[in-house]
C-alpha cells in the first residue's frame, strides 16, 4: 500500500460542485503531467459501481464501496501519478490524495452550465445549494490536512489555465522534495 513517502509521483484529486469544471481541468493536469485520469462519474456510469437511480434527481446513485474497490489498484501504486475527478471527497481514503483542488463557480454561471446540461430544477438547486454553502469545500477540509488543499475559482478559460499552473507547479514541487 503507497503512501505519500513511497509514491514517485503525487496523487490528486480534483473536487468541486458539478459545472465547475473538474474534468476539464483533470484532463488539463493527466495530459501536461503525463499522469493518469480517473473520471470517478464515468467509472460509477461505465463499470454499474451504482446502488440504483434517483428519479427526482436522474442521477444513479454511486456505491461508495464499488468505486473505493474498483479504483484501489491504481490508487495504492508506488508510481502515483493519478489525477481523479469526482464531486465528492470526504469517503475517500486520505492517504490516496498529495493534493486536493477544490473548485468553486459563481452560482449564476454554475446554474446557467448545469441548465446547458439538462439537469432538472431540483438537481440544480441542490447543487447550487452546496456551492452557497462550500460543502465540498468544508468536506476536504475536514478530510484533508489544509496544506495539501488548493481552492480556487474556476470561472473563466484564464482561470482555468491558471489552475493548471498552480496544480503542475505543486505536483513538480512535491517531485522535486522526493528525490
Amino acid at each position: 500500500m503507497a503512501t505519500a513517502e513511497t509514491r514517485q509521483k503525487p496523487n490528486i484529486l480534483v473536487t468541486g460542485s458539478p459545472g465547475t469544471g473538474k474534468s476539464t481541468l483533470a484532463a488539463a493536469l493527466a495530459e501536461k503531467l503525463g499522469f493518469e485520469q480517473i473520471e470517478c462519474s464515468k467509472e460509477i456510469r461505465e463499470h454499474g459501481l451504482f446502488s440504483e437511480f434517483d428519479e427526482r434527481l436522474q442521477t444513479h446513485v454511486f456505491d461508495e464501496d464499488k468505486l473505493l474497490d474498483h479504483i484501489e489498484e491504481r490508487m495504492d501504486s508506488e508510481d502515483g501519478g493519478v489525477v481523479v475527478d469526482f464531486h465528492g471527497c470526504d469517503f475517500f481514503p486520505q492517504r490516496w490524495f498529495d493534493i486536493v483542488v477544490v473548485l468553486r463557480c459563481d452560482n449564476t454561471k454554475l446554474f446557467d452550465r448545469m441548465a446547458a446540461r439538462g439537469y432538472p430544477p431540483e438537481k440544480i438547486r441542490e447543487n447550487i445549494e452546496c456551492e452557497i454553502f462550500n460543502t465540498i469545500g468544508d468536506e476536504a477540509r475536514e478530510s484533508y490536512e489544509e496544506e495539501v488543499i488548493l481552492e480556487v475559482p474556476s470561472e473563466t478559460i484564464e482561470q482555468m489555465n491558471e489552475n493548471v499552473d498552480k496544480v503542475v507547479e505543486m505536483a513538480t514541487q512535491w517531485m522535486q522534495h522526493r528525490h
